[in-house]
């Protein structure tokens, strides 16, 4: 199992319906989720000191092959048509890799 965080900002005048977004997830979607071996996956809300908002997301992934698993969840009818809702509520930030839309986080301490 690997885990995962990633951080991208929240356009304030979308917060609400993000929200309300997050509160009924498709089904689908939620299934898509595990069938491409993510589990204990979560979204945390934080305005940080420079006004924005944030979102922060945790998810372990219990796959073999990360790369091919998340190709299948982009390419899932359902999911595009969520990521349609959801993306227009973010705002990705400046320091990211090439080609990503969050931007990973690098894991500096766990505990179990």
């Amino acid at each position: 199992m690997k885990r995962y965080g990633a951080v991208i900002g929240l356009r304030a005048d979308k917060m609400e319906e993000y929200k309300k977004l997050h509160a009924a997830v498709w089904p689908d979607v939620l299934k898509m989720i595990k069938q491409c071996n993510i589990q204990n996956y979560s979204i945390y809300l934080h305005k940080l000191d420079d006004g924005r908002y944030y979102l922060f997301s945790y998810y372990e992934y219990t796959g073999d092959d990360f790369e091919a698993d998340m190709a299948r969840m982009a390419a899932d009818p359902t999911t595009q048509q969520w990521w349609r809702l959801c993306k227009p509520c973010q705002e990705p930030i400046k320091e990211r890799a090439e080609g990503q839309w969050w931007a990973d986080m690098e894991e500096v301490f766990h505990c179990d």
